[in-house]
């Protein structure tokens, strides 16, 4: 199958991060960031968290850090929306999301997927739609208890060293998290086998995202 590269060595990308939580971009699209940075791509990253408090902000701050080392700039900002009543936060996001879209023009924006159970997750997507009307944007799974995984239809091919880095910087920088069952490097690496195979990966990993627009030239 033939690909349609974001970006290759040497050419710019600016990407527009949006989690709810402070793990889910690290979750849904760490790979796909890692492998940019990785293959000599001149990435430029907005990275937006819009709920993290105490600890977790302190993490979400530490682990963003993290994944865009040897970005050529990065920015971080973390919000403190109010974890699980993001729908009845919806003007105030949408308001923060205007403020952003002022700031930053990318190319691409990674946000969560439309049907993800998590009412969070959905207003997100909802609001990404709403605010960012003329981007590409690719939307992320997170894997958990809900069983919400759907069938996604663009996928990011990873090397085996960066899904490895993606499941290290995961268990290094996210205490709060260990305690859930589906937290682990089983669930991540069997994710990623799972993707790599749908779209026959050279080394058998991808994360796998959902394309509702593109325009090809």
């Amino acid at each position: 199958m033939r690909g349609l590269g974001l970006a290759r060595r040497g050419e710019e990308l600016s990407i527009l991060c949006l989690g709810a939580h402070s793990d889910d971009i690290e979750i849904g699209a760490g790979g796909t960031i890692l492998g940019l940075i990785a293959s000599g791509v001149k990435l430029d990253v907005h990275w937006c968290v819009l709920s993290a408090a105490g600890q977790r902000s302190a993490e979400a701050r530490a682990s963003a850090e993290a994944f865009l080392e040897g970005a050529r700039s990065s920015t971080v900002d973390v919000a403190d929306f109010e974890d699980s009543y993001f729908p009845t936060h919806s003007r105030s996001i949408k308001q923060w999301l205007i403020d952003v879209r002022s700031r930053v023009h990318p190319d691409v924006v990674l946000t969560h997927a439309r049907f993800d159970a998590h009412q969070d997750h959905r207003e997100v997507n909802q609001l990404t739609w709403n605010v960012f009307r003329d981007h590409l944007v690719l939307e992320y799974e997170i894997p958990k208890w809900d069983g919400d995984l759907c069938q996604p239809n663009a996928y990011v091919p990873l090397t085996a060293k960066v899904l490895e880095r993606k499941i290290e910087l995961l268990q290094d920088h996210f205490g709060t998290q260990r305690s859930k069952d589906w937290f682990d490097r089983e669930t991540f690496a069997g994710l990623a086998r799972l993707r790599g195979m749908e779209c026959r990966a050279p080394e058998h990993f991808a994360e796998a995202f959902t394309l509702r627009k593109a325009k090809i030239l």
